[in-house]
């Protein structure tokens, strides 16, 4: 099976609360009927009701099964209200600029997820990501185990053509530029969870480098090395090799030469990129010249989850973000993910035994 269909089937399992602020974007609003009608998630538009059912008028889109909330007349706006002083007023907001904010779409169906009303939040169709991010981080806020909120891409590896089958993470692509060695690891930690919950399968990292076991020095090398080191430290029992090179970290028989006692054996399903250069040049060679499908970016390290949406996104992607959201939340929630085998998404050689449909 697909790695995407695996991650939608997963969703149907228990669909989640994600919220969308959005509601006038004819894109938002096709794909949250494809989300209620597939029954992935229970889907909230924040936005004024009249005008939102207008949009979805004009764009032919049934709104039955789908929540409307407007922040200007909801029985949640009180307490979203003074949860945002609360939580702002040693920036130096008052509670008067409190009420004024959560009246913003965007600030309150972050509220709504802080607060338990949603399970996950999705934007960035209209709203910009620098908006969607800090607001995101400030409303919700960071995992406690985490001091970074990072990125990632799911990369896609599913065609015929693809000699390699099955689904990658790659971070951290579009949001933290220079990462010390601290952060890397960090990244790569928040990658691996990120993996085991929508690959289905136990993560297997690769701290990407131009230098593989040693080969070269340089203190862009050391950085990587270091990484490696906190990760090995905080989380023991994760398959992680750094430094690794591109090739060593998804070639077996390139591992098998050149990688010292490796523990991801050149099957690497979660790829570490340096820096934001790296990341964002490789996840766009992988989906131009590769032919991946790229989703993303997504939102990483978060207490609970909210996602970003390129604003030259289609109805489509905004439909695998909402299905990805709803596993991340089936996650944060403790509810139970379906594991599936290396075999079944090995990132090898192997021909493709997928029986599933089509992405739609």
């Amino acid at each position: 099976m697909k790695a995407i269909n695996r991650i939608i089937e997963q969703a149907r399992a228990h669909p989640m609360r994600i919220v969308m602020c959005e509601s006038e974007d004819a894109r938002i609003l096709e794909a949250a009927q494809r989300a209620t009608v597939a029954g992935i998630a229970r889907i909230v538009l924040v936005g004024d009701p009249e005008r939102t059912r207008h949009a979805a008028q004009k764009a032919s889109v049934d709104l039955a099964g789908i929540d409307i909330v407007d922040p200007a007349a909801s029985a949640f706006t009180s307490a979203c209200a003074d949860e945002l002083f609360a939580l702002r007023s040693k920036k130096g907001m008052t509670l008067e600029q409190a009420q004024h904010e959560v009246l913003h779409p965007l600030c309150f169906a972050n509220l709504m997820v802080r607060l338990g009303h949603a399970d996950g939040s999705i934007a960035g169709a209209v709203n910009t990501t620098a908006d969607v991010v800090r607001t995101a981080i400030q409303v919700i806020g960071v995992r406690p185990s985490f001091k970074l909120v990072s990125s990632f891409f799911l990369m896609m590896l599913c065609e015929p053509f693809h000699t390699m089958k099955g689904g990658l993470i790659f971070s951290d692509c579009a949001l933290v530029v220079d990462p010390d060695a601290e952060q890397l690891s960090e990244i790569a930690m928040a990658a691996a969870d990120s993996a085991r919950s929508l690959l289905m399968e136990e993560p297997r990292v690769a701290m990407l480098s131009f230098s593989t076991s040693g080969s070269a020095k340089h203190a862009a090398v050391d950085k990587v090395v270091a990484a490696t080191h906190l990760v090995q430290a905080a989380r023991p029992g994760l398959a992680i090799d750094g430094d690794v090179q591109l090739d060593a970290a998804i070639v077996a028989e390139i591992a098998l030469r050149k990688v010292h006692h490796s523990q991801v054996e050149g099957h690497a399903n979660t790829l570490i990129f340096p820096s934001l250069d790296a990341g964002n040049i490789g996840y766009k060679l992988a989906e131009r010249i590769g032919g991946a499908k790229a989703i993303g970016p997504l939102l990483q390290g978060l207490h609970k989850p909210a996602n970003d949406l390129s604003r030259g996104c289609c109805a489509d992607d905004i439909f695998y973000v909402i299905a990805v959201t709803c596993v991340q939340a089936q996650a944060a929630a403790g509810l139970p993910i379906q594991r599936t085998t290396s075999e079944n998404n090995a990132i090898s050689g192997a021909t493709d035994r997928s029986t599933a449909s089509e992405y739609r």
